[in-house]
């Protein structure tokens, strides 16, 4: 399988794995973030041709597993989110740029204001498991601009 389809296919995993967390949160993925550890979102996204781009920066240290930068969108009158992909995240403690673009579905979004959501999150072994622990996450509202 192509690395790029595998790792959005992680980060929708562990988007979905972060909506039970949220419901039940475990110690684990609780804690609040380390001060070294952290996730921004750009305040401009770019759509064009059914794909948003969104960006920022991340700092994260290393860990048992890998960790992703995922990104999630949506309007701000409606409470379905859409992935915007993952990227892996490099954990040395230094402040890196991430860039993921995903598809929606025609019609859902267009030019303007919405909320991003974007988590650093690793995948930590846990037997024949991978446990979701989140490192960081950011919320922000997003101007989406055509191109």
């Amino acid at each position: 399988m192509p690395v790029r389809p595998a790792l959005g296919a992680a980060a929708g995993s562990a988007l979905l794995l972060l909506g039970f967390a949220a419901a039940a949160p475990s110690p684990a993925s609780a804690a609040p973030a380390a001060p070294s550890e952290s996730v921004t979102v750009d305040a401009e996204g770019r759509m064009a041709d059914g794909s948003v781009t969104l960006s920022g920066t991340y700092r994260c240290l290393g860990g048992d597993g890998p960790v992703l930068v995922s990104s999630s969108v949506n309007r701000p009158s409606s409470d379905t989110h859409y992935s915007v992909g993952g990227t892996l995240a490099v954990c040395d403690g230094k402040e890196h740029r991430w860039e993921n673009t995903g598809t929606v579905p025609a019609g859902v979004l267009e030019a303007g204001r919405v909320h991003v959501e974007a988590a650093l999150t690793e995948l930590s072994p846990s037997g024949v498991l991978l446990v979701p622990v989140v490192h960081a996450v950011e919320h922000q509202d997003v101007t989406l601009v055509e191109g």
